[in-house]
């Protein structure tokens, strides 16, 4: 289940209207471990909260897509920098159970645990002696 469980996708453009509005995302850092109970996704996202990330599974794809809210307290007056979004989306194999995956976001590192099906995971299977 090593390589067929997960495969990135190419990113492309989210549509013609986000990038007419000047909208930037970055790719983030991902690293994926793999354990006989599923896969585990830690990702680099920095200026993230929770309010501001999304984590779907739709069709056997894993997107991330976040943006970052407003960190300055009171009005802007005047701006030159924004904090770009993130937007990164994998697929995932069948042999994963998505209605359980968990989620965590502590200091701009989310880790992801998408657990196997349980048909998925390997099995001993005991051997009877015969006399």
């Amino acid at each position: 289940m090593t390589d067929k469980n997960l495969t990135v996708q190419n990113e492309k453009p989210l549509s013609r209207e986000s990038l007419q509005s000047r909208e930037r995302f970055l790719t983030p850092a991902v690293d994926i471990f793999e354990t006989d109970n599923g896969l585990t996704l830690v990702a680099d996202l920095p200026g993230m909260t929770n309010d501001d990330l999304n984590i779907d599974i739709d069709q056997g794809v894993l997107t991330l897509h976040g943006v970052p809210g407003r960190q300055a307290k009171g009005d802007s007056l005047f701006g030159e920098f924004s904090m770009p979004g993130y937007y990164r989306q994998f697929r995932l194999a069948e042999q994963l159970d998505a209605g359980s995956a968990e989620a965590e976001l502590k200091n701009g590192v989310l880790t992801l645990h998408l657990p196997k099906a349980e048909a998925a995971k390997p099995k001993r299977i005991e051997i009877k002696t015969v006399h």
